[in-house]
């Protein structure tokens, strides 16, 4: 049987950038992309969780596993 080359995701333009993430539950997380992998985990600095209601809570550094995010969005532009 070959070998499986499947490709991680490609957030390399995203890196360093300032990104809203919506997670399962509707949670809305805001940082600083600063690492990813092939499984879509990411690494945020200066992160920031949104709440609605309740205003929003510093963080800091955070690790968020790929299969929490349902959504991402940039906040600053990205060049192609």
């Amino acid at each position: 049987m070959a070998p499986s080359h499947v490709k991680g995701p490609d957030l390399k333009r995203f890196m360093d950038k300032k990104l809203r993430l919506t997670l399962n539950g509707n949670r809305k997380v805001v940082g600083t992309l600063r690492g990813f992998d092939a499984f879509l985990n990411v690494v945020l600095e200066e992160a920031i969780d949104e709440k609605a209601a309740a205003g929003s809570n510093y963080i800091g550094q955070i690790v968020i596993r790929g299969n929490s995010i349902a959504q991402f969005e940039t906040l600053e532009r990205i060049r192609a």
